[in-house]
């Protein structure tokens, strides 16, 4: 909704959920095994160097990720540059080499009964899966590495917004609170 508001011309998008490490080398049973809720579990090289690439002002190729087989499905997005680069992820701000990119840095925060239903009403949606197993992860990894990586991260947020209002009115906010001098990232 970021990006639409501000308009494709101005702003692009660069979600880190494209940026998961392929697993595709180990049987499916050990990929479930895997925490996905830390910060290792990203490609941090690679995002770090697509956000590089972008403030120059060069195309990027983004990976597809497939969260049912937790690999990369070989698919590639081409992400052209934008004055704006709006980049979402619940562990952007844990990534301290990324963190200096970064201009202007929104944390949203939830209570833990609204980041658990929408939790559960986008993966039984978009990734297949049912209710049990999202409540399984969210108490075997997904609760505690809130706590442990995403909630201190909050720490390094230029501005922190209360995610439990309309969406319209958080993208108002954020926009709204955008520095003056017209943010390149």
């Amino acid at each position: 909704m970021l990006v639409e508001k501000l308009g494709t011309q101005r702003a692009v998008h660069l979600s880190l959920d494209s940026y998961y490490h392929p697993l595709d080398h180990l049987p499916p049973e050990a990929r479930a095994r895997v925490n996905f809720d830390e910060p290792t579990a990203l490609d941090e090289v690679r995002i770090f160097g697509d956000i590089l690439d972008l403030l120059a002002g060069r195309v990027i190729r983004v990976p597809h990720y497939d969260f049912t087989t937790h690999t990369r499905t070989g698919m590639i997005t081409s992400c052209h540059p934008a004055p704006v680069i709006v980049v979402d992820g619940i562990l952007l701000l844990a990534l301290e080499s990324v963190r200096p990119l970064l201009r202007y840095t929104v944390f949203v925060t939830a209570p833990n009964e609204v980041r658990l239903a929408r939790r559960i009403a986008r993966d039984r949606k978009e990734r297949g899966r049912t209710e049990e197993s999202v409540r399984h992860q969210w108490d075997a990894s997904v609760s505690p590495m809130h706590l442990l990586h995403v909630e201190p991260s909050r720490a390094h947020a230029d501005t922190i917004i209360d995610g439990t209002q309309p969406f319209n009115r958080v993208v108002e906010d954020v926009v709204r609170r955008f520095p003056s001098r017209n943010p390149a990232r």
